[in-house]
């Protein structure tokens, strides 16, 4: 279903955009099964920003006023407004990181070994396992039942939910899988849950499914109150970029050109170019095959594409561990390695490791964030709606029509 290289995310795209307005407002909640005309499919590109958001609002509201496509713009929006939230709320990630390596190294609940294997009894459930399992997606809609139907009719832990998703998701996120999980579960706004019914199930799977012995009610869950709320970084460029500079690619943006682009005169001073990826790092469980081979062909795709001042394609590093990294560092004579700004998660965790490494050994390791992040994060601070609020003028500020000069058509 989904190929992980920019060429195919771009491919999908253009055919996508078409759809983009009411006909994806009208019927982007149904899950009918193998059909997937009613939703885009980009997830998986955008995640890893083989494809930017930026791409994407720019070529849909090339073709629609953004009047037109605002469900779909706010679609994009939502991942961007999640990542922002998290990077101000850090703590809920360390606190998920920690719950879910506790139930690894303890006893798992009963009822989690057959609900990941697809033995629930629940017929909806047990098929969606098998195809998230299989193909590495499910529809939004649908992972919104199955977290209800996961924490509040089969009593499972949130946490372990989260995980089950984030090993298999070719798009997994953390910060969108883990507060939309929170989310369903009555945390991330206090007190709100998401019920999932029969009836709700039937209706957008055109009668495919229609489980029976569903919850009822939905009693919000509780946790310990967060600490404040953490401002985001001010400069979109952490550390001083020095005179041979490489820059390392991850698995959380694999788009170099136009990185580069919002950093004039950086691509003219690359020494060497390299990527890197570990998507095990994402649980303690691992990863699943589909994610780890849809990361490797990624990785094979952005090395052919983040070429040095040179003309030379980036190395594949064999794995992340600092020593492999300052080998090449050291190989390359580099005193700076530029690295994509990666939001709160795993990526996030890999370079604060990597950083003091490369220092002791007079390397610096710089990041850059990219406009749109910058732009939009700080907005994320509360819940989604005063968020969506300030999405016209963050596409007024971001997205340039690529047919005209003209401003983004509104209305």
């Amino acid at each position: 279903m989904f190929i992980p290289t920019r060429s195919a995310g771009l491919e999908a795209l253009a055919d996508f955009v078409p759809r983009a307005g009411s006909a994806y407002a009208r019927d982007r909640n149904h899950d009918l099964g193998a059909s997937r005309d009613n939703v885009s499919g980009l997830s998986p590109s955008v995640r890893h920003r083989l494809v930017t958001e930026q791409e994407v609002v720019t070529a849909v509201l090339d073709r629609h006023s953004l009047r037109a496509a605002e469900k779909f713009v706010q679609e994009v929006f939502w991942r961007t407004y999640w990542k922002g939230w998290l990077e101000q709320n850090p703590e809920v990630w360390r606190r998920y990181r920690r719950e879910v390596s506790e139930f690894a190294m303890g006893d798992l609940p009963p009822g989690y070994t057959d609900a990941v294997a697809g033995r629930t009894g629940i017929d909806a459930m047990d098929a969606w396992v098998r195809e998230l399992v299989d193909t590495g997606y499910l529809h939004n809609h649908t992972r919104m039942w199955f977290a209800s139907i996961w924490v509040f009719t089969l009593g499972l832990p949130w946490q372990l939910g989260a995980d089950f998703f984030y090993r298999h998701l070719l798009d997994g996120d953390a910060a969108s899988n883990t507060l939309s999980w929170r989310w369903v579960a009555g945390l991330q706004t206090t007190g709100k849950t998401y019920l999932a019914s029969a009836s709700n199930i039937a209706r957008y799977t055109d009668g495919r499914f229609s489980p029976t012995g569903l919850a009822t009610t939905a009693r919000a869950l509780a946790e310990e109150p967060l600490p404040p709320r953490a401002p985001i970084e001010p400069d979109d460029v952490v550390g001083t970029i020095g005179e041979r500079v490489g820059l390392l690619l991850h698995e959380e943006d694999l788009e170099p050109a136009s990185l580069l682009a919002e950093c004039p005169g950086m691509a003219d001073s690359l020494v060497a170019t390299a990527v890197f990826a570990d998507p095990g790092e994402r649980s303690p469980f691992g990863a699943s095959d589909a994610v780890s081979s849809f990361t490797a062909t990624a990785l094979d795709d952005a090395a052919a594409r983040a070429l040095d001042a040179g003309g030379r394609p980036a190395q594949v590093l064999s794995d992340t561990l600092p020593s492999t990294v300052l080998r090449w560092a050291e190989s390359e004579g580099l005193d700076t390695v530029v690295v994509p700004c990666a939001p709160v998660g795993p990526v996030h965790e890999r370079l604060a490791t990597l950083g003091p490494a490369l220092a002791a050994e007079g390397v610096a390791l710089v990041t850059v964030r990219r406009q749109w992040d910058s732009a939009a994060w700080p907005f994320a601070s509360r819940g989604f709606f005063p968020f969506r609020e300030r999405i016209p003028a963050l596409v007024q500020q971001l997205v340039e029509p690529s047919g005209s000069s003209a401003a983004v058509r509104l209305f």
